[in-house]
Order: structure tokens, then sequence, then C-alpha cells
């Protein structure tokens, strides 16, 4: 099959597009200067990551599928969690010359299998030589006449639940980084996330307050709904669901490991969770997050530590 080098940028660009059906909300995909994709609330949720080869993975872990699969399942992941629909994505694709075109094939097979399981499709993109993989990926989604989840809303007296596993991904790349292949619950959590895409729905018919996605800890990413909303969040490590796969160190990995991509909400007290959703926490006046009324351990992802 050759390098995509050896295909060109319009035969490769052709050859990826053939690999990406189109879901009703894309009125004009790929093949254009520009995607065409329907709005019939009036308005767009957007959001858009980069993944850099080395940083956010590597190709001697993660085949291709795989990274696919990961770029779109983040993205995705932020549009359920202002309670919308996804509904397509943008991606740009770099590569070396010298990658194999099966690569770059299976590659978008993973962004269009993780856009289907979420109801959404890739529209459109670019692709461009450059000296390492990189993905930059941008989704779209549909509000659908309901107001967006913010982190805003949270008010003293709600309930903090959240839905999805927390601390598999981050396990998973200790184990990696270690020379270990396994567990493989945990190692393929950091290769392939599973956000739980119908939690927005959830959520908003539950009266959620605000919602996040859990992508840099589930501490760090609560602190942001007590900054934005002016109050604490008190968790109870009790609570926290800490499986027996993520070892003695669960309960720090649950509670500061990212790239998981479950969900984090506040919901008013009276409010009748969905059996999906574990309770963890209220939320109380003051600042910040505490655990069991302490500081929280450190140790939450920072794309630029120190």
């Amino acid at each position: 099959m050759g390098t995509i080098g050896d295909l060109g940028e319009f035969a490769l660009i052709a050859r990826l597009t053939r690999r990406l059906p189109q879901g009703p909300a894309v009125r004009l995909g790929p093949g254009d200067d520009a995607a065409v994709i329907s709005a019939p609330d009036g308005r767009v949720v957007a959001t858009t990551d980069v993944l850099v080869e080395g940083r956010h993975f590597r190709r001697d872990w993660s085949g291709p599928y795989d990274i696919g699969r990961k770029a779109a399942a983040q993205n995705l992941a932020d549009v359920v969690a202002m309670g919308a629909r996804p509904t397509a994505l943008l991606v740009g694709f770099a590569a070396p010359s010298a990658t194999d075109a099966e690569w770059a094939e299976r590659l978008y097979d993973g962004l269009a299998h993780e856009c289907r399981a979420a109801g959404a499709s890739v529209a459109g993109g670019d692709v461009v030589a450059a000296p390492e993989v990189t993905l930059a990926v941008t989704a779209l989604g549909d509000l659908g006449g309901a107001p967006p989840l913010t982190r805003a809303g949270a008010r003293p007296g709600d309930a903090v639940a959240v839905r999805g596993r927390l601390g598999f991904a981050a396990a998973g790349l200790a184990l990696l980084a270690a020379g270990r292949d396994g567990p493989a619950e945990l190692t393929e959590a950091h290769r392939r996330p599973r956000p739980p895409y119908a939690a927005g729905a959830e959520a908003r018919a539950a009266g959620a307050t605000a919602l996040l996605d859990v992508s840099d800890g589930l501490v760090q990413d609560l602190g942001h709904i007590a900054a934005a909303s002016g109050v604490r969040v008190d968790l109870d490590s009790a609570a926290v669901p800490v499986p027996a796969v993520l070892g003695p160190d669960g309960l720090r990995l649950a509670l500061t490991g990212g790239e998981d991509h479950a969900f984090a909400g506040t919901f008013p007290a009276g409010a009748a969770l969905p059996p999906s959703w574990t309770r963890i926490g209220t939320v109380t006046e003051g600042t910040g997050v505490r655990v069991d009324g302490r500081e929280p351990p450190p140790g939450a992802w920072d794309h630029f530590p120190t």
C-alpha cells in the first residue's frame, strides 16, 4: 500500500474520506472547501483538543485504531459534558511522509467508529506532513433547545455524583510506563477510554445544576466546578467507586487520575439520580475541594508540569 508520502495529499484525503460515513446532521461532508452541519437549535457547541505523539500517546503502546478512538472520545466527551448531542468532528492530521498509509486508514477507522458510538460523524478536516503525528480535533454539538450545562451552576446543598470509570487510564499508563501490558482492563483504558455518552442526557433529565468531563482527575476537575460556582465540594472517600483492579493505590488513582472521560455533576438535594450515577459528596459554602474534610492528595494531570 505504501506510505502517505507515496500517495500524496489528495489521494490520501480521498482514501481516508471513503472510510467516513456521514450522519444526518452532516448536510455536506468531506470534499468541498468546508463542511455544512445542521444546527436546528441556532447555537453550536464547539470544543477542540490537540494530541501530540509522545505526549498524549505513543505508537509503541497504542495502535492507530486506538489512537483514533481516543482522539475522538476526549472531544465528544466535552460536548456531552455541556448537555449537548455530538454531531460532527473536524480532524487535522499531521504525520511524517514515511507513515504507512494503512496506519492512517486504521486511525480514521478509529475516529469514525468512536463517532458512531456517540451518534456523530467525521465531517472534514485537513492533512499535512509533520515531524511527528499530531491530531487537532474539533467537535461540534447540538443543545436541542436546552440551556448548556456549565460548571457554574452548583449551589450549596447540591449532591455531587459521578458516572463512568475513575483511575483506570492512569493505572494503565503507569503499567505501560513500567513495561507491563496488563491487567488488560487497565492498559486498554489508557489506550481507548470509554466515555458513557448517555451521561449528558441522563444528567439533564435528573436536573443537573453543573456537569463536566473528568479528563484531568476527579479532584482537579471538581475544583473547576467549585471555582466557577463559588462553592466548596466535599467528597466522601468511602463513596468514591474504587474497583479492586486498581489495587492498593486505587483511591488516589480514582481521585487524581485523568483521561478516563467519566462525568461528574451536581444535582439538587432531592433529585433522584439515575442508577448509573454514584453519589460521592455534597456542595457546601466555601471554596475548593475537600476529601473527608481534608486537603486532597496531589497528582492531577497537568499539560504544563513544572
